[in-house]
């Protein structure tokens, strides 16, 4: 199904010209397999879409017509590549309302997130634009008389991505885009609950945009039927995940240690802490935490999983914060004055719900609790949390969140690096340099100081430590990861060479 003629974008689509039952290799199939995806708004069960999955076959077949049209887009003017990606930001700047509704209905998301996703993707697509024009090489002097020494920076190739269903509208395009714009091609995997939003959407807008057909594809499939062919395959030179860190790991396992072996990037979970120290603004440290915590129902990476709070201010913290949360209105995701919505599916809700009793068992203190009505869990906030509970130690993904008394600062910074994660943090405080200087002590890829721990801009980098990840995204550090160097040496000199 083809939306736009070949003068592009005639008029603004509404949300089912950009529903596809087909997958996308090298234009709209239908998938082979004898499996379907069939995917649902998650708060009444409405059908968005029946997709026939891809099999190994269309896993074949979408590899190879990428890596072939990779060979002429990697030689296509930088001009030229900037130009379609801004395009597709275009599409989605014109689109923005049906996009919008389309990630609503499909990931559960409210319309604060959906906005927020919208625009990550855009900005996504206008710094990849500006990467064709930035990536440079090296010449290097030589120690061998009459010999330059040149490094080019190269296109991987092809390149695989395993997107989720949290944020699988941006979380998608960030991978995509930057790898589209240093020369690669790619085929994308979105995550089964959203395969729309994350996956075939991407196809229509990049079509609209003029990408050379083939380039770009998608792949709908469970991952019992194509996950790990899809990551083992002999084409991608890296696979790009996001995701949970149980399946990163195994990821990684699968790129590096198969036949075929491949560059990872990982991008996994999180427990992020949100640290307020004595002098915090506590109006303002309120007011991060609930959006850090509650925003699309917690099922952020970068959601704030423990508030840690110094013992002087704890108290007050903590009757503000549940004051403000007990307000959150929570239900159907389309209603605009939802702030929690529903979570993804059953076994997610399942998950949420054993964290919540297993902390009332654990002797954690509810001090803000509400219904679990269908997929929709209202928000909950625990007190007096000590790392022996699970609600400290493993992430939630749901509307929960513990508050932890720390003796002090050096406690406080204890408490935040007592995990095997480290992907985002924040720390509250009117001292600014002692709010740095707390920063760099936490063992995390991003901390903010100030501010909630969700964040994210196109230009700065994006990553994890431990068990949160490997690599960077985003700016140059996305360029670093979609080429490799290639050495290139010239002798023009005459040399003797014994053997």
């Amino acid at each position: 199904m083809r939306l736009w003629g070949a003068g592009g974008l005639a008029e603004a689509m509404s949300t089912e010209n950009f529903v596809s039952n087909q997958i996308f290799i090298n234009g709209w199939v239908d998938g082979t397999s004898e499996r379907s995806t069939t995917t649902l708004n998650p708060f009444n069960g409405e059908e968005v879409a029946t997709i026939r999955n891809a099999s190994q076959e269309d896993v074949d077949k979408a590899y190879a017509t990428a890596a072939e049209v990779q060979k002429e887009w990697a030689a296509v003017p930088p001009v030229k590549k900037a130009r379609i990606l801004n395009k597709a930001a275009q599409v989605i700047e014109d689109n923005r309302d049906a996009i919008v509704e389309l990630i609503r209905r499909e990931s559960g998301s409210t319309a604060l997130k959906a906005n927020i996703e919208a625009g990550l993707a855009m900005a996504s697509l206008r710094e990849a634009a500006t990467f064709p024009a930035r990536i440079t090489g090296q010449i290097l002097p030589s120690n061998t008389p009459g010999k330059s020494n040149y490094v080019f920076r190269e296109p991987l190739g092809v390149v695989g991505v395993i997107s989720p269903w949290n944020f699988p509208f941006a979380l998608s395009m960030r991978s995509v885009a930057p790898a589209l714009a240093c020369g690669n091609g790619v085929v994308l995997k979105p995550a089964s609950d959203t395969p729309i939003v994350g996956g075939t959407l991407l196809a229509h807008i990049f079509e609209a945009a003029g990408l050379p057909t083939g380039l770009f594809n998608v792949v709908v499939g469970a991952g019992s039927e194509i996950g790990d062919y899809f990551v083992e395959h002999r084409i991608p030179r890296l696979i790009s995940f996001t995701g949970s860190t149980p399946v990163g790991k195994q990821v990684g396992a699968t790129a590096t240690g198969g036949k075929y072996i491949k560059k990872v990037a990982l991008e996994l979970g999180g427990n992020a802490p949100m640290v307020v120290l004595s002098d915090a603004d506590i109006n303002k440290a309120v007011a991060a935490a609930s959006m850090g915590s509650f925003l699309h129902q917690g099922q952020i990476c970068m959601a704030v999983n423990r508030i840690i709070v110094e013992a002087p201010v704890y108290d007050q913290f903590l009757e503000g914060f549940a004051a403000r949360v007990s307000k959150v209105a929570y239900g159907d995701q389309l209603d605009d004055a939802t702030m929690v919505g529903p979570i993804v599916n059953d076994s997610q809700v399942e998950s949420v719900s054993g964290k919540i009793d297993l902390a009332r068992e654990q002797g954690a203190r509810a001090v803000v609790s509400g219904p679990i009505e269908g997929r929709v869990i209202a928000p909950h906030v625990f007190a007096d949390v000590t790392p022996d509970m699970e609600l400290f130690r493993e992430e939630i993904f749901g509307p929960v969140v513990g508050v932890v008394k720390a003796d002090n600062e050096e406690h406080a910074l204890e408490l935040a690096n007592d995990t095997e994660f480290g992907l985002s943090s924040a720390v509250f405080t009117e001292d600014l340099q002692r709010g740095i200087n707390f920063a760099r002590r936490v063992e995390a890829g991003m901390t903010h100081i100030n501010d909630i721990t969700v964040n994210d801009e196109a230009h700065v980098m994006f990553g994890g430590e431990k068990n949160s990840g490997l690599g960077r995204f985003n700016g140059e550090w996305a360029i670093d990861e979609f080429t490799t160097d290639h050495w290139v040496s010239v002798t023009t000199g005459t040399d003797a060479y014994p053997i």
